[in-house]
């Protein structure tokens, strides 16, 4: 009976791994010692249920066994004929040996699964940062290119329209070069939505440009738009964080787009107002206003018009958000359109 519980099991062992294991086991310890014996049948199958059981279940169950028979290889040396030695010690180098055998392909398995899962985070961590380096290119494309561009297609406009005397054939050819820039605006948003989600680019070298050009980023949006646009600057100017910096630049010229663009010939006021604790941008023109807003009716607060300024106002509210400041747009108090900035600055980067 103890030899057939001692070898039966094997046949379940691959389902029912830990039933197979205490079966062959306690048969197998109960022969030997009750009767100080082991068949070899007994020894073999022993060994084929631990190497499964160290396998695919538990490394400190697979070697339960190992000490029982070191004791008894020990304990009854001198009780056993040489045949009997010689499965006791059978079994139990055997059952180490399956044991370890198990207990180390384990290890092999789970090595290989812990690799492919850190490789797998290490992929992902390194798509999130791409993503992110790709939207940041996107935004800057789009902050330095269309903006020049917009300035080109506004210049053309203008010169078309108030230069006296000008040629059929020079009204003709700016003209062109209007629509040409206008299509290139189209173009270049399309080209930036593809950026944003999928491809990727070198970051310039150029300078990040700060507060101090904002001076000549007015003159220049001045001179294009041949209307006023002042630059108000209210509390203690003080130098901020690079960062800060950038961005509040980046929205002031986005924001002069816009204005030129959707309110030409308007009149924009640039307030920047230090506090202690934040600094404020807000750009307002004295166009018309949002088209959506119907006459002596506030047109409500938006963040986001891509039919109207492509990824403009996306890009101004993430770099806010980036800096951990917020940003709205929508119509002002009065008519015209503003853009409203509130950018934190640390403490210890005031005087």
């Amino acid at each position: 009976m103890l030899a057939l519980l001692s070898t039966l099991p094997v046949a379940v062992v691959g389902s029912q791994v830990v039933s197979a294991a205490v079966l062959v086991s306690s048969a197998a310890i109960l022969s030997l010692t009750l009767f100080h014996n082991l068949t070899l049948a007994g020894a073999v199958a022993q060994a084929a249920v631990l190497y499964p059981l160290g396998n695919r279940v538990s490394p400190a169950l697979a070697v339960v066994p190992l000490p029982v028979y070191t004791g008894f290889v020990i304990g009854a040396a001198d009780d056993l004929t040489t045949g009997e030695r010689a499965v006791a010690v059978l079994a139990a180098v055997g059952s180490a040996a399956a044991a370890s055998a198990g207990i180390a392909r384990r290890g092999r398995t789970e090595t290989r699964v812990y690799s492919a899962a850190a490789q797998a985070v290490a992929d992902s961590l390194h798509e999130h940062a791409a993503r992110g380096e790709r939207a940041r290119i996107a935004r800057e494309l789009h902050d330095v290119v269309a903006h020049h561009i917009s300035m080109i297609s506004v210049q053309a406009e203008t010169a078309r329209l108030t230069t006296t005397g000008l040629p059929p054939e020079g009204a003709k050819r700016l003209l062109a070069i209007g629509d040409t820039a206008r299509a290139a605006l189209t173009e270049m948003r399309r080209l930036l939505g593809v950026l944003r989600e999928d491809a990727g680019t070198g970051p310039g070298r150029k300078p990040q440009p700060a507060l101090q050009q904002l001076i000549d980023l007015v003159d220049d949006a001045r001179d294009a738009a041949g209307a006023a646009t002042r630059l108000i600057v209210r509390g203690q100017v003080v130098p901020l964080d690079p960062g800060i910096e950038l961005t509040a630049y980046r929205i002031v010229q986005e924001a002069l787009t816009n204005a030129r663009r959707h309110a030409p010939g308007a009149a924009v006021d640039v307030e920047l107002t230090y506090t202690a604790a934040e600094l404020r941008v807000h750009v307002r023109d004295n166009g018309p206003g949002p088209r959506s807003a119907a006459p002596h009716t506030p047109a409500p607060v938006v963040t986001d018009v891509p039919s109207v300024a492509g990824h403009g106002l996306v890009g101004m509210r993430e770099r806010a958000a980036m800096v951990g400041g917020d940003l709205t747009a929508g119509a002002a108090p009065g008519g015209g359109f503003q853009v409203e900035a509130r950018l934190p600055v640390p403490g210890e980067e005031t005087v």
